[in-house]
């Protein structure tokens, strides 16, 4: 769900923003969670990979309370594992949490850009009953933008927003970024996530 689920045409000299360090538990629970997310949703063992990430993340944060990257693990594999089994009404509690996990993650670091994205990936994609907010969503992606202009997903996200309420020359001209920074870094999955978008936006 979370997937979560888009870059400037001019280069930037500025260095994106830095990746907390995170502890050596830490970092092999987001590197979990990362690999389990990429497995396909009908892979077996897919789930048990899922739920050893989040207790892995569980662990980390158990160790310290004060480390971004462990509150950033456990969103990531609470997240990732609400997508694999559907998210409802029952899933309040489970997005509550994650909730919780990643303003902790942004309290210890304001600045970091895979965490602003991942809030306002929850933001627009959960529904306004259960704690959803697309305008609130909208602004960290340009946050996000902001503090990495050559993150290409986020970038994606903001065109696709665009488009939906009729904003169709700042979604092409979003979508347009997107695609010459993914072209840039040779990211085939990007560039045509990038393209699929400019075809539904025809240059008016």
């Amino acid at each position: 769900m979370y997937a979560a689920l888009v870059a400037w045409l001019t280069l930037t000299l500025a260095a994106p923003p830095p990746v907390p360090p995170g502890s050596p538990r830490s970092r092999t629970a987001l590197d979990l969670c990362h690999q389990a997310g990429a497995l396909a949703d009908d892979a077996p063992g897919k789930a048990a990979q899922l739920d050893a990430a989040v207790a892995a993340a569980e662990e980390a944060v158990a160790g310290d309370d004060g480390d971004p990257l462990a509150h950033f693990a456990l969103f990531c594999a609470l997240g990732q594992r609400m997508r694999h089994t559907g998210v409802a009404f029952s899933s309040l509690m489970g997005l509550r949490r994650a909730r919780r996990e990643i303003d902790r993650t942004l309290e210890l670091a304001p600045d970091f850009s895979d965490a602003i994205y991942g809030k306002a990936a929850l933001l627009m994609q959960t529904p306004g009953l259960l704690g959803g907010d697309v305008k609130e969503g909208e602004r960290l992606l340009r946050r996000t933008l902001e503090l990495d202009p050559e993150y290409v997903k986020p970038r994606l996200d903001l065109a696709r927003a665009l488009a939906d309420r009729g904003e169709r020359t700042e979604a092409r001209t979003q979508a347009e970024r997107a695609l010459a920074i993914a072209e840039g870094k040779g990211d085939a999955a990007d560039v045509a996530a990038a393209r699929a978008l400019l075809d539904r936006l025809p240059a008016e």
